[in-house]
């Protein structure tokens, strides 16, 4: 059976994520790592894991959708053809998945070296911050060169990682629905994610980053954390549930 009930309220989850915090107005100390990054693909629970955790640990959140926006205004395609390829052919999104699950593929490592500048500035300044999105290398944490793995044997890594899938293509399919109703069906959209997702899952393994189930929804953000940091959960306070408080 589908959670599409639960993911209805998945991108309005704000309100209701700040009353798992503790509501203390002691300055919270800096997390022990410096960058989280939060991957997967399209319609798998990124956003809510890293709207949760950054509201948890008292930093931002970086999209990488916006590292998307702010190349293409400042590159042609002949530049950066992978990055635009949406704009200059958008026919390619419809393609068989497998060739549209390449495209994706290749944008990711041609986006890795912005992302990892953003890494890079974010662990010299020791700003923490979330970087969270579908063109995400699961490597990233390894690459820089940090202390540690994505998952628990690496704790003392300033850059940490996570990836999200979900395997199932009708519940991802669902996912879009409940998301984007006006949108109708996606079903080839869905196909695709959970290939790509299987790609960046593989590749997170690989690299010994944790992967998460998004189901089930209600404690999600805490298998995240779990996974991130070892067996300590997001604390909440007296009276709250995990299951009010990430509600998606």
């Amino acid at each position: 059976m589908n959670d599409t009930a639960n993911l209805g309220a998945h991108h309005g989850a704000g309100d209701a994520v700040s009353d798992a915090l503790d509501g203390s107005p002691t300055p919270r100390p800096l997390p022990d790592w410096r960058v989280l990054v939060v991957g997967g693909a399209s319609g798998m629970g990124k956003t809510t894991v890293s709207r949760a955790l950054a509201l948890h640990y008292g930093v931002p959140v970086v999209e990488v959708d916006d590292i998307v926006e702010a190349l293409l205004a400042v590159t042609r395609p002949e530049h950066l053809p992978e990055v635009h390829i949406w704009r200059t052919h958008p026919e390619a999104a419809y393609e068989a998945p497998d060739s549209v699950v390449r495209r994706q593929i290749a944008i990711a490592r041609a986006l890795a070296p912005a992302v990892e500048a953003v890494v890079a500035n974010h662990v010299d300044t020791e700003t923490p911050v979330i970087i969270e999105g579908d063109y995400v290398l699961p490597g990233l944490a390894l690459a820089k060169g940090t202390e540690g793995t994505g998952g628990p044997e690496g704790t003392g890594g300033l850059v940490r990682a996570v990836v999200v899938h979900e395997d199932d293509e009708d519940q991802v399919a669902a996912n879009y629905y409940a998301r984007e109703p006006e949108a109708g069906p996606q079903d080839h959209r869905a196909r695709v994610s959970v290939r790509y997702g299987r790609w960046l899952a593989a590749q997170a393994r690989a690299a010994g980053v944790p992967v998460v189930a998004p189901r089930p929804w209600h404690d999600l953000p805490h298998r995240a954390d779990r996974a991130l940091t070892g067996p300590t959960p997001l604390r909440e306070r007296p009276g709250d549930t995990i299951s009010d408080a990430f509600r998606i």
